[in-house]
């Protein structure tokens, strides 16, 4: 949705969706300049405008300012959504009021303000959200380009009426799935759907898992996958918050997603990483590293009170 801000201003932009790694790796260095706008991506200094809501992905004061001495421009903002930043930065520059109807709940999707009524409805917006992915670039850029050229939201998934009823009936599969593949362990969730091709969001692990559940990890991916390869991911894992409590979440989350990797990094309530190597080098993986991975989180999570607390 930034990029469709963005890509309504400019409509001949190229747009990229890319793994945050692939940014931090310097892997993606050969599309980056003064031209280049990167959104909800980590910081690059090399681009043009910088535009994000993650406090992990936010440049020091002293790395803004020398980007922007070089006319860079940076727009981080402490917003809902990195597409509430877009939409701030260029509505009145724009007409975006085919996006108003919208935005609320692209803000409320990726903060962690979807009830839990409205999650288990699974509304056609909400589907239209768990269809975007980049093991189908294709479908990304119809919607992105649908969005950006001002398509009203009812024909926008009108048109994608049977993908949308098709991941509407596979919702029961994929939840039985997931609640046999999830523990609940000192109040944390984890769900391990490695090698099983299937991906989730925080919504429906805690939404079966319940209020005892104060967030969950969901472990997705091979472990011969790679983040270059979205059809084969890299073995990885996300923490998101139970935003389905009455309690708000007190506990800083992206400290588990960079405890062992340092590419990881995200919100406080919803965040990710990929699987480390035990012994911290730059191997492959082998068996055995996933479960590492986990025992070190948990040992911090433990902690929780005194280390994440914020």
């Amino acid at each position: 949705m930034a990029a469709a801000v963005l890509k309504a201003s400019k409509p001949d932009i190229e747009v990229h969706f890319a793994h945050p790694a692939l940014i931090r790796a310097g892997s993606l260095n050969n599309l980056i300049d003064r031209n280049t706008a990167i959104c909800d991506l980590p910081f690059h200094p090399d681009c043009g405008l910088y535009l994000d809501h993650h406090l992990t992905n936010r440049p020091s004061p002293s790395e803004q300012k020398i980007f922007e001495e070089r006319g860079g421009i940076c727009h981080w903002r402490d917003t809902p959504s990195a597409a509430r930043a877009a939409y701030d930065l260029m509505k009145n520059k724009l007409d975006l009021s085919h996006l108003e109807e919208v935005m609320p709940i692209v803000d409320a999707l990726d903060s962690g303000g979807i009830t839990l009524e409205e999650f288990m409805e699974d509304g056609p917006v909400i589907r239209l959200s768990r269809s975007l992915g980049l093991s189908d670039p294709e479908h990304l850029q119809e919607v992105l380009n649908q969005f950006a050229s001002g398509m009203p939201l009812s024909d926008i998934l009108d048109s994608h009426k049977e993908r949308l009823e098709k991941l509407g009936s596979e919702r029961e599969k994929q939840s039985k799935v997931v609640k046999e593949k999830t523990i609940i362990i000192d109040g944390l969730a984890v769900c391990d759907l490695s090698e099983t091709g299937m991906r989730s969001n925080g919504y429906l692990i805690t939404a079966l898992a319940g209020p005892d559940a104060l967030a969950c990890c969901v472990i997705h991916g091979f472990i011969d996958g790679s983040i270059e390869t979205p059809n084969r991911p890299a073995l990885g894992a996300s923490f998101y918050a139970n935003s389905f409590r009455d309690e708000e979440n007190p506990y800083d989350l992206s400290l588990l997603a960079t405890l062992l990797d340092e590419t990881g990094g995200g919100h406080a309530n919803a965040c990710g990483c990929r699987i480390q190597p035990s012994d911290s080098s730059q191997r492959s993986l082998i068996e055995g590293d996933k479960e590492y991975n986990l025992e070190q989180w948990l040992k911090l999570w433990e902690t929780r009170c005194s280390k994440m607390f914020r």
